[in-house]
């Protein structure tokens, strides 16, 4: 059984027709739906899940307890080194789900480095994921250093500033394409 790892950016609280379409396909597929517990889309993505009565859902957490579960599904409590409420902590359960799944289908405004860092952890595991930009309103699916060349080719010059800052953009892209480059030889 497939499992697929959906999120996205924590400002995205609306979403687009498209976008949900795509996850009416996972769902109609009962693929395992793999979701985090923040607000933003992960909370409406749970809440699209529990409107089509999707039962083949795990949501994780970072720590003991679920933000959000609006349907009591089965939690995945990911345990975190870092200090509770911080990103390095969040960001666990997102590793854990990265890892653990098959697929990813996420929804981007093209600036979040959270979402950003899924893509890349995905990617440098080998596996195809689904990038919906927001306001853009288009799929690009991402499963090559290329690609994600091409997808971060989309962010604004502050917002690629920005995740340089926060995550050193360009040293995880090449740690990137230095593992891909590594498996093909």
């Amino acid at each position: 059984m497939s499992k697929v790892f959906i999120a996205g950016s924590i400002t995205i609280k609306n979403l687009t027709d498209d976008f949900l379409n795509r996850v009416n396909k996972v769902v109609d597929k009962n693929f395992t739906i793999l979701v985090g517990d923040a607000s933003g889309v992960d909370l409406s993505v749970q809440e699209h899940l529990r409107n089509l009565c999707a039962e083949n859902v795990f949501v994780y957490c970072s720590g003991s307890q679920p933000r959000n579960n609006v349907n009591s599904w089965p939690v995945r409590a990911v345990s975190a080194a870092s200090k509770e409420g911080t990103r390095a902590f969040f960001s666990a359960k997102d590793k854990a789900m990265a890892a653990e799944a098959d697929f990813g289908l996420m929804v981007w405004d093209k600036k979040s480095t959270g979402t950003l860092t899924n893509v890349i952890e995905m990617v440098r595991d080998r596996k195809k994921v689904a990038v919906y930009l927001n306001k853009d309103r288009q799929f690009i699916d991402i499963k090559t250093p290329d690609e994600l060349d091409i997808l971060v080719s989309y962010m604004s010059d502050g917002a690629r500033d920005l995740a340089e800052k926060k995550i050193q953009l360009s040293s995880k892209l090449a740690s990137v394409r230095s593992v891909q480059l590594g498996l093909a030889l």
